[in-house]
């Protein structure tokens, strides 16, 4: 288990680590609404698919929690107002909409419970979503450090680690596992322009956690790659098309580019609640534009001219053939397309 937590559930109330302020402020925001948390979903005060598909489960509860109705038909129907508006948050991230039907499954099979029964059951779904991604990324990372040698450099980009998630990460519990393991490797953290998740949070992870880190800017991970400092490259993931292609956060795409031309293996670590069965390829992935603020200023820096047209997606697609495997819980998928991905699904489907 890590020292940082994203989020905190207690008593009604969802406390939200503020990551937009770290590494400078160690801040909570609580939260006893569900509008209250999906503002703290779409301002970014929580992110990484994992964390918000769990926030957002919570967010659910929160709604069932401080409805007055006294009718389940009601309190379905308020279920409901809640999902439609926490869905509006952020539209990349799977594990948002994942997580909510859950919630609203639950809420479906248990119709014939009283209102106070359904709420309590909803909260012990909330509480198992949260739960179940711990065991989750341990499995990740447990699959994860078998591809990672002794002494290795691992390049990762963005943030896929336990402020990401409920608890340990994806991309960096695959780190956390091979540093477990004893296989005093390394990180290469890009910095993540322009939100600097990089520089602000994986740093942040590593440094509290003692695995040696270096940061870099975004624009010499390819120069690093062509000196031979870095082995291979970790990453996680916000959608997974039925076919591998991988959305993530912007500057990713670049990265895998780069890792195909330098013979680096480009690895993504991802629980299976962020594939999207329904969507066939990458170019079905829809795309989060953000402020141009977020370009033009650095915090409240201005640091571009006044007027300037900003292009500022917060996401981009990595076509499957980029990518060596995609670890996930379940097991690894080696050089991933539809029909391997299919045949895992089946294999789940079975089990389950």
């Amino acid at each position: 288990m890590s020292d940082v937590k994203s989020l905190i559930y207690r008593d009604g109330e969802l406390k939200l680590l503020d990551q937009r302020k770290l590494p400078i402020i160690t801040e909570f925001i609580s939260c006893r609404t569900y509008q209250e948390v999906g503002e703290c979903i779409r301002e970014m005060v929580v992110r990484g698919a994992p964390a918000i598909g769990a926030t957002a489960a919570y967010g659910m509860a929160i709604g069932a929690l401080t409805s007055e109705t006294q009718e389940v038909s009601s309190l379905r129907e308020e279920l409901e107002e809640a999902a439609e508006y926490l869905r509006g948050t952020r539209p990349t991230a799977v594990n948002l909409f994942w997580a909510i039907e859950r919630m609203l499954k639950v809420a479906e099979k248990n119709s014939q419970l009283s209102v106070d029964e359904l709420k309590n059951k909803l909260l012990e779904e909330a509480h198992q979503i949260a739960d179940d991604d711990i065991e989750i990324n341990r499995r990740i990372g447990s699959y994860g450090e078998k591809l990672i040698a002794v002494g290795d450099t691992v390049l990762t980009h963005c943030n896929a680690g336990a402020l990401a998630t409920v608890d340990y990460g994806t991309a960096l519990g695959v780190i956390r596992a091979a540093q477990e393991a004893g296989k005093e490797i390394k990180v290469f953290a890009d910095e993540t322009r322009p939100y600097l998740q990089g520089a602000r949070l994986t740093a942040w992870e590593m440094v509290q956690e003692q695995i040696p880190v270096t940061l870099i800017t975004d624009n010499m991970a390819g120069h690093a790659m062509k000196i031979g400092r870095i082995q291979k490259i970790v990453v996680g993931a916000d959608r997974i098309a039925a076919n591998g292609d991988t959305a993530n956060k912007i500057g990713t795409y670049s990265l895998s580019v780069l890792a195909k031309e330098h013979g680096i293996p480009f690895y993504i670590a991802a629980p299976i609640s962020t594939f999207d069965f329904t969507i066939k390829t990458g170019e079905e992935i829809p795309i989060e534009e953000r402020s141009s603020r977020e370009v033009t200023h650095v915090f409240d820096v201005q640091i571009a001219p006044e007027g300037v047209d900003v292009f500022n997606p917060a996401f981009d697609v990595t076509p499957h053939e980029n990518i060596t495997a995609i670890i996930t819980e379940y097991g690894v998928i080696e050089n991933p397309d539809a029909e391997k991905i299919a045949a895992l699904r089946s294999q789940i489907e079975k089990e389950v």
